[in-house]
């Protein structure tokens, strides 16, 4: 298994240039209101995935990943071809200032099980967290019971 990238944290350079997919998890999520504001158009594919080692935290508005012993879902998204960068930069300055880092990871594809190295953007120190998503699901946390994208 390869080792983590270092986290690109705001006004950092990418760690890589290697064009990786996204493992998003909460409002970028396929239905989640952030998907067509900030993805449609601009992905290629979307698979549905989770992040092993991962927890699910609240937070503001939108859900933090921490390391930990559960389960994250979510989705892989790759960039449609030719708007990788156009991708990246778009993510990046949407989620680097709210608090998150970006990091390499590998989720598992739900669809065949495969593991996928991917940006994951992490919770970064100081980031306002709230309690744990037990479910490790944005689209069924609690209280108030399920909900939708």
């Amino acid at each position: 298994m390869r080792t983590e990238e270092p986290p690109v944290t705001p006004g950092g350079a990418p760690s890589t240039t290697e064009e990786l997919p996204f493992f998003v998890y909460g409002t970028l999520r396929p239905g989640a209101y952030n998907h067509d504001r900030y993805l449609l158009g601009r992905t290629g594919t979307e698979d549905d995935a989770v992040l092993p080692g991962a927890v699910l935290r609240d937070g503001p508005g939108y859900p933090y990943v921490v390391p930990g012993e559960g389960r994250v879902a979510g989705s892989l998204v790759t960039a449609a071809p030719g708007s990788y960068g156009e991708l990246l930069g778009v993510l990046d300055a949407m989620e680097l200032p709210a608090g998150y880092e970006r990091t390499a990871r590998e989720a598992l594809r739900t669809r065949d099980g495969a593991a996928v190295r991917a940006w994951v953007y992490v919770a970064a120190p100081g980031a306002p967290l709230g309690p744990r998503i037990a479910s490790g699901d944005w689209f069924r946390r609690v209280p108030g019971g399920p909900r939708t994208p």
